[in-house]
């Protein structure tokens, strides 16, 4: 069953999520740039600005599909491998994920003016698709957390919420935070400390007083996809200008399972109150949006090549859904409306989907400047450089008072001027290429520690056959970052190590 609940409702959804730092980094998952695409273009780990001729290169500077000589078509495949390793309160933990999936698909067609007169010497039209992000993961965290019990979330989202309230309604009457309040009260998780009250204050019916083990599981699936329409052309020899309208799409499947049970050496062995309990939520994201691209590329000596791209913030609708459980042992529990009957094994699932109002996403623009060298027909060398303001990002419509501060959170943590820096070579040896690259971004957040900084080489080879290639790339990345477990009552977080493998493949025919 499904019910759909009111834009106030949704709205505390969000009003809960803004004191976190995470709901931040929901925004970022937008906005973070990937190097995907075509193996050339990760070979030389997205370096192409100033180059073009390459259907992922279109992505970076529009320009680059005036480059091509000939129409071309071209489709790849990678492997994502991605392993986590979690530290939390000194215990080290690990999850890896492996996926395989056609991640680009595209062509570009070339016209040439046949006007001998005119200076426009030829236009190009392409289309492709890239999945910009892969979502596939998974992250498992776990340790003895000395002092904060996961149980402090129900209660804070409890308190102020009438006992009669949880009693005597069903979870799909309530909104956001009363069904925190009910799945705590309903889980046996918390119990009220006064009579039915508008103040009512609550407490947890954990009596441990520390020495909580914790886990934490995360999988996601899914996808940020991009379909660009291309327009590009060539004015006299030396001077390409393009334009890209791109359809963004996105796709997440999230689903959290916490774990905790008690052992302080007292309370266990004299069952006391709840021993361990299990809060499991599924998050089902999707959405679509618009942006658009503005490029040229110069040829400002026989060798030397400049790229000068303009990004416009992407423009996201987002719906989400969420679906919510508990499952919990109690040592001495009783229902008080059946005689005061032994309760122990608690299972509250209310088998009902939150379907929320749409929200507006918009992430920041970007500039970006390139220069290759080219050494003729034996190989070049590549450097690109990016700017992005993401305290631009923000949450919508911006008059909602609720978004409205979840967007002064992002100014207020948010990196003002981030820059990527990305370096390429390639080295042709007869049909062979050898490419090379590094990449470098700068942390969305300004304490570098929330989200850090990525750090990425790659490697790669191609052959040509003449009217067929064929390219093979490696790449690895590397980033560190946060995973806090629950948006409030505890705060404590894992650090996150996370590392990337992909091997990418891409066969591309000119027509």
């Amino acid at each position: 069953m499904k019910i759909y609940i009111s834009i106030f409702t949704a709205l505390l959804c969000f009003s809960n999520m803004e004191s976190q730092e995470i709901s931040v980094a929901d925004a970022y998952r937008y906005a973070i740039d990937n190097t995907t695409g075509t193996a050339r273009f990760r070979a030389l780990s997205g370096a192409m600005g100033a180059l073009g001729g390459d259907l992922s290169a279109i992505n970076v500077n529009p320009a680059g599909s005036a480059i091509f000589a000939n129409n071309q078509v071209a489709v790849t495949a990678s492997n994502f491998n991605v392993k986590n390793n979690s530290t939390y309160f000194g215990k080290q933990t690990s999850d890896s994920n492996n996926s395989l999936e056609i991640n680009q698909a595209g062509g570009v067609f070339v016209f040439e003016n046949n006007n001998s007169n005119s200076d426009w010497k030829k236009f190009s039209l392409g289309l492709n698709y890239e999945n910009t992000n892969n979502f596939d993961n998974k992250l498992y965290s776990a340790g003895l957390n000395p002092l904060n019990s996961a149980t402090q979330y129900f209660v804070n989202n409890a308190n102020g919420t009438r006992l009669s309230i949880l009693e005597d309604s069903f979870y799909d009457e309530l909104n956001f935070v009363q069904q925190q309040a009910f799945l705590g009260y309903r889980g046996y998780l918390i119990n009220p400390l006064t009579d039915d009250t508008d103040n009512q204050i609550y407490f947890s019916n954990v009596a441990a007083t520390g020495n909580f083990y914790q886990e934490n599981e995360v999988v996601s699936r899914g996808y940020n996809g991009k379909f660009n329409f291309n327009f590009a052309t060539q004015y006299k020899d030396n001077l390409y200008l393009g334009i890209n309208l791109n359809a963004h799409f996105f796709d997440l499947n999230k689903s959290t399972s916490f774990y905790e049970d008690y052992d302080d050496g007292i309370n266990r062995n004299a069952n006391i109150g709840i021993q361990e309990f299990r809060f499991n939520n599924n998050t089902y994201s999707y959405g679509n949006g618009f942006s658009l691209q503005l490029g040229a590329i110069a040829k400002i000596a026989t060798n030397f090549r400049l790229g000068l791209a303009y990004e416009s913030p992407t423009w996201m609708t987002l719906n989400d859904e969420l679906t919510q459980s508990i499952t919990a042992y109690c040592a001495d529990c009783v229902d008080g409306s059946i005689n005061n009957l032994p309760v122990n094994n608690i299972n509250e699932n209310p088998g009902v989907t939150n379907v929320y109002e749409p929200y507006n996403i918009q992430t920041p623009s970007k500039y970006s400047g390139s220069l290759a060298y080219v050494f003729g027909k034996k190989g070049l060398i590549s450097f690109d450089y990016g700017l992005k303001d993401y305290s631009n990002t923000s949450f919508g419509p911006a008059s909602d008072p609720v978004f409205k501060n979840l967007n002064q959170v992002i100014v207020r943590d948010a990196r003002k001027q981030t820059s990527e820096y990305r370096v390429g070579a390639e080295y042709r040896i007869e049909q062979v290429s050898l490419r090379g690259g590094y990449r470098f971004e700068q942390s969305p957040y300004k304490n570098s520690f929330t989200i850090g900084n990525l750090t990425s080489y790659s490697g790669g080879l191609g052959y040509n056959f003449g009217d067929t290639k064929l390219d093979l790339a490696y790449t690895f990345a590397k980033r560190d970052f946060q995973e806090q477990f629950l948006p409030q009552g505890m705060t404590d977080r894992a650090l996150i190590n996370s590392k990337n493998n992909t091997v990418t493949l891409t066969l591309a025919f000119e027509l």
